[in-house]
């Protein structure tokens, strides 16, 4: 059984708010700031605090910080992660959660991802935020975060650029690239920070009511202020999910993609070529008909969380596109697993599921080029034998 958490959102969520959720949900404080503290940053410490929010027990996360901390660009931060050694999981969700809020500034700023100079969400205490939160999620052992709509305020508030709208645009650009669901209310506040909705939106394989989960623990993260007749924090629910072909956890994955009209077949194939060496899963393209009524074709690429500058950068390089899109999706793979076997003396793999076992094609193919036989047939030969070792 896959560990699901479930973050509720009803008052908004912001980076020390979900942080304080899992830690009133059971994640071990020492244990949480010991992976944080392999960043290599100095400067911070993190406590967390029994507080009460309109009369419910909640627990407040405190980032203490030295004055003056440097802001950091996008570029930095993803090599302190790199040179954390942080558990390749917890690596993976903070590299996202930052990636989203990148390509989000760069796109409010016209500036490329990797020179955003973040402000409120690169100083050092959100720094710690989004990898005390995913190293929370380490320490638990959750394999799926699902979320609630997300509740936003209104007016305007201020931030390092000067008075901005309620929700910011920072907020509404990251929840637009994942599709998440909002929800106003009449509230002057900040309810949801870029940086909350950026550990949601890069987190989250599921926006909705609370899904299905056996309830082991629950959990909520205090706001700073404590507001009469409204319980300022997150909750987050944690449980296992049900047995069942269906609670197999969802992997988050993204989609790098460009859009181009002006670019040879050839070129295209040495393109899917370029993604799958840069750490592509998968790869395709797709005709389609742009403005003016040109043809074209959408190049995309699926890749895992924090692989997709990589890829992307091959995408540019291989047809000279001027722009790379990134969406968050998940997936659930089948569990599968490759066998050697023999076909006429050569080896062949086969690749087998719990629905189907199949045999490589270029494998298939090469045996064909040797022996004579049709490609057809040495994959059904191939196939026929892991039948017969399996018993039938």
């Amino acid at each position: 059984m896959g560990e699901r958490a479930w973050f509720h959102c009803f008052s908004g969520i912001a980076g020390d708010m979900a942080l304080g959720a899992l830690l009133d949900a059971g994640a071990d404080l020492d244990e949480v700031v010991a992976l944080v503290r392999r960043l290599p940053i100095d400067g911070w410490d993190l406590d967390a605090e029994p507080v009460l929010r309109g009369g419910v027990a909640a627990t407040k996360a405190h980032v203490r910080v030295e004055a003056d901390a440097p802001h950091r660009t996008w570029a930095t931060i993803r090599a302190l992660l790199a040179d954390a050694a942080l558990p390749p999981r917890l690596h993976d969700r903070a590299h996202a959660t930052f990636a989203l809020l990148a390509r989000a500034e760069g796109a409010l700023h016209r500036t490329d991802p990797d020179q955003v100079h973040f402000h409120e969400v690169g100083a050092l205490d959100a720094l710690v935020d989004v990898v005390g939160t995913c190293a929370a999620l380490e320490v638990l052992g959750v394999d799926e975060v699902h979320c609630s709509p997300l509740t936003v305020g209104r007016g305007t508030v201020r931030a390092a650029h000067g008075t901005l709208p309620n929700p910011s645009p920072a907020v509404t650009r990251v929840l637009a690239e994942v599709g998440a669901p909002v929800r106003g209310v009449d509230s002057p506040v900040e309810l949801t920070t870029p940086t909350g909705a950026a550990l949601v939106g890069a987190l989250a394989t599921a926006f909705g009511p609370l899904p299905e989960l056996a309830v082991r623990a629950s959990g909520f993260g205090a706001g700073t202020a404590d507001p009469d007749g409204s319980v300022n924090a997150t909750q987050v629910v944690l449980g296992p999910a049900p047995t069942g072909a269906g609670a197999t956890p969802a992997q988050p994955v993204l989609v790098v993609e460009t859009t181009v009209d002006d670019v040879t077949g050839e070129a295209l194939a040495d393109a899917l070529a370029a993604v799958l060496a840069a750490g592509a899963v998968d790869a395709w393209t797709t005709p389609v008909l742009m403005k003016k009524g040109r043809p074209g074709h959408v190049v995309a690429a699926l890749v895992s969380v924090g692989g997709a500058e990589p890829v992307a950068e091959a995408l540019r390089a291989a047809t000279g596109t001027l722009g790379v899109r990134v969406a968050t999706h998940a997936r659930w793979p089948a569990t599968r697993e490759v066998v050697d076997v023999e076909v006429d003396g050569h080896v062949v793999r086969v690749k087998v599921s719990p629905a189907r076992v199949k045999a490589e094609h270029d494998d298939a193919a090469a045996v064909a080029a040797a022996t004579g036989r049709p490609a057809l047939e040495v994959a059904a030969r191939a196939e026929a034998a892991w039948w017969s070792r399996a018993g039938g």
